[in-house]
């Protein structure tokens, strides 16, 4: 049975427009996950204590027959596959796959949150997410994404790009 999944992506390093794009091309190409919605990109201010070059971040819809432990794995073998090196946290990323929500599960576990504790924290999260999925509710909150978006306190820029013509 297919499940629904959120996915953020976000890069700063090299060329971060390209490496998201590559990226949801080969969350795509994968035989269990199937592409249903991506939002815009957006350039977006980067939080936390390092000095580093703004974001550019997006988030996609996808179906997948895999359970949530695997479709991380999915994720963090793409992210390792285009040349992501783990360094310190909140610092630059060549590329960066996040599993936001899986169907309607809460989920905690070594390696593994569900939804993403971080989700209500961040503007660059929410708008994206905002665009496939305004209308969807926290399963643990109770209110639409809309909604946490709306009541964020953060205030760093987010900027949705235009899109480009093929």
């Amino acid at each position: 049975m297919p499940h629904t999944a959120y996915i953020g992506i976000g890069s700063n390093l090299d060329a971060p427009e390209k490496n998201c794009a590559e990226a949801i091309e080969k969350l795509d190409a994968h035989p269990e996950i199937s592409l249903q919605a991506k939002s815009s990109f957006y350039k977006t201010q980067p939080v936390g204590p390092v000095e580093q070059g703004w974001f550019i971040n997006a988030a996609i819809r996808v179906q997948t027959t895999l359970g949530p432990l695997d479709l991380l794995e999915a994720l963090l073998s793409i992210e390792k596959e285009m040349g992501r090196v783990r360094g310190e946290k909140w610092g630059p990323r060549l590329i960066d796959l996040d599993l936001l929500f899986y169907d309607e599960r809460v989920l905690k576990q070594e390696g593994l949150t569900l939804p993403h504790p971080e989700i209500t924290k961040r503007r660059f999260v929410l708008a994206p997410l905002c665009d496939i999925a305004e209308n969807i509710f926290h399963p643990v909150l109770k209110k639409t994404l809309k909604d946490l978006l709306e009541e964020l306190a953060d205030d760093t820029e987010v900027i949705r790009l235009p899109v480009k013509s093929v």
